[in-house]
């Protein structure tokens, strides 16, 4: 399954799973990876500079990261350009969601955010 939302311009598409092999259930450890595209649908030329990140874990609590570009990266995308990458999380619970913004900056000096859709992180629907 995939979540995907189009704001400002980018296509931001996530699909996140459940990594078994990693997790361990009984010490409350559930891993999970997201692979995440952002595609410029505009036709101006953007630089992505900061995440933000909101993690839901019913049982850990909330998490708020927030940082520069994506997994040491800050790409440029030009209209067309597609930029892809893969994370994941540790929750203390088989489920939960993840939402946020990336903020951009087009050429012209202007500032923008593009939402990352929420998209739930589950075990059982992984393992269905």
């Amino acid at each position: 399954m995939f979540f995907y939302r189009i704001t400002n311009d980018m296509r931001i598409t996530v699909r996140p799973y459940f990594l078994a092999e990693q997790s361990e259930p009984e010490q409350g450890r559930f891993v999970f990876v997201y692979r995440v595209r952002i595609e410029n649908v505009g036709e101006r030329t953007a630089q992505l500079l900061r995440r933000h990140w909101h993690i839901h874990d019913p049982v850990g609590g909330d998490i708020v990261v927030d940082g520069e570009g994506v997994v040491g990266q800050q790409p440029v995308l030009a209209p067309g350009d597609v930029h892809e990458y893969e994370s994941f999380c540790v929750l203390q619970s088989a489920s939960g969601h993840m939402d946020g913004f990336y903020h951009f900056r087009r050429t012209d000096n202007s500032d923008f955010d593009a939402e990352i859709p929420r998209f739930d992180l589950s075990a059982s629907a992984a393992q269905a």
